[in-house]
C-alpha cells in the first residue's frame, strides 16, 4: 500500500509540475494543422522527461526511508552505532563531501545503500544483516563504495541520463504514432488524432522504454565499478574484495530491497555469464567487479 502511494504521490507532482512549467513556458498543443510543431514536442517531451526524473531524485530520500525502514542514528544508542557514524565521518571528509545522513534498515540480507539529491545532502544506510555478518573491514569497505557514489555524483548523473532517455522515447513514440495514424489509418490534415495515434503511441512508449532502459542500466553497472574503485582506494583493495565476495556467499538468498532501490544498493541478485538478460542488471556480477578491482593498482 505504501509503494501505491509513493506511485501516485510521485506521478501528481510531476503532473502538477510540468503542467506549470509548460504554462509558464507557452507551450500548447504540439499538433497542428500542417502535423506535429517538433519544437513544441521537444519541449513537451523534455519538460516531462526531466521533471519526472527530477522529483525522484529530490525525493529519493524520502522514499528511501519509507520503502526501506531505515531509521537515522541521531544520538548512538551503543557502540556500533558510534563506530557507524565516526567510520562514515571519516570516510566522507577524506571523500571530500560533508557528512550524509547515517542509517540502518532491517534486514536479514547484507546490504546497503546511498541516495540523495546532492553529494552535501545524502544518505547512507546499511542492513541490519549487513553489521551482523561481515567484518568490521568489510563494512568500512561497504561504507566507503556508498561514499564513492555519493562523491562521484552518481545519483544526479543517473537522474539526468534517465532524463533525458525518457525525452527522446517520448519524442520518437510521437512521431512515429504520428506517421502510423496519418499513413496506416488514413488520418486527414485537418483531423484530431486518432485513436491509432494514442494506442500506437502508448505501445511505443513501453517498447522504446524498455530498448531505452538499456542505455541507462548500462550506466548504472558502470558506476558501481567506480563505486568499487573508490571504496578501494579509500577503505582497501582487499577489504572491498572481500566485502563483494561476502555479498556472493548470500547470492542465493531472495533479494530484499525494495525494487525502487535497487539500482542504489550495493548489489543485486546475482548473475552468471553474459546474455541479452545481462543487459537488463543494475549491477555488474560479483566475478566481473573483483576481477576489475584485482587490476587495479591498489593496495
Amino acid at each position: 500500500m505504501m509503494r501505491i502511494g509513493l506511485f501516485l504521490l510521485t506521478n501528481l507532482a510531476v503532473l502538477v509540475v510540468a503542467g506549470l512549467i509548460l504554462s509558464i513556458l507557452g507551450v500548447g498543443s504540439y499538433h497542428s494543422a500542417g502535423g506535429l510543431n517538433l519544437g513544441s514536442l521537444l519541449v513537451f517531451c523534455f519538460v516531462f522527461g526531466m521533471v519526472g526524473s527530477l522529483i525522484s531524485l529530490f525525493m529519493s530520500k524520502w522514499i528511501a526511508k519509507k520503502t526501506t525502514g531505515t531509521q537515522i542514528i541521531e544520538s548512538p544508542r551503543n557502540q556500533a552505532e558510534q563506530w557507524l557514524l565516526q567510520t562514515v565521518a571519516d570516510l566522507s571528509q577524506r571523500a571530500g563531501i560533508k557528512m550524509p545522513e547515517v542509517g540502518i534498515f532491517y534486514s536479514t540480507q547484507s546490504n546497503a545503500f546511498a541516495t540523495g539529491w546532492n553529494k552535501n545532502d545524502a544518505l547512507v544506510a546499511v542492513s541490519s544483516g549487513l553489521l551482523e555478518r561481515m567484518s568490521a573491514d568489510e563494512v568500512r569497505a561497504v561504507l566507503a563504495h556508498e561514499i564513492g557514489h555519493v562523491a562521484n555524483g552518481d545519483m544526479v548523473t543517473l537522474s539526468l541520463v534517465q532524463g533525458v532517455v525518457n525525452t527522446f522515447v517520448m519524442f520518437f513514440a510521437r512521431i512515429v504514432g504520428d506517421f502510423i495514424d496519418r499513413n496506416v489509418f488514413g488520418r486527414g490534415d485537418n483531423e484530431a488524432p486518432g485513436i491509432g495515434y494514442f494506442v500506437t503511441t502508448m505501445v511505443l512508449d513501453i517498447v522504446f522504454g524498455i530498448l531505452a532502459s538499456t542505455i541507462v542500466l548500462w550506466f548504472s553497472r558502470y558506476r558501481e565499478y567506480r563505486a568499487d574503485e573508490a571504496g578501494a582506494r579509500l577503505a582497501g583493495k582487499q577489504a572491498m574484495i572481500s566485502a563483494l565476495l561476502r555479498l556472493k556467499s548470500e547470492s542465493e538468498m531472495p533479494d530484499q530491497m525494495p525494487k525502487e532501490m535497487q539500482a542504489f544498493a550495493i548489489a543485486e541478485g546475482q548473475h552468471q555469464g553474459f546474455s541479452l538478460a545481462a543487459l537488463f542488471h543494475t549491477h555488474p556480477s560479483i566475478e566481473q567487479r573483483v576481477a576489475a578491482l584485482q587490476k587495479l593498482d591498489v593496495r
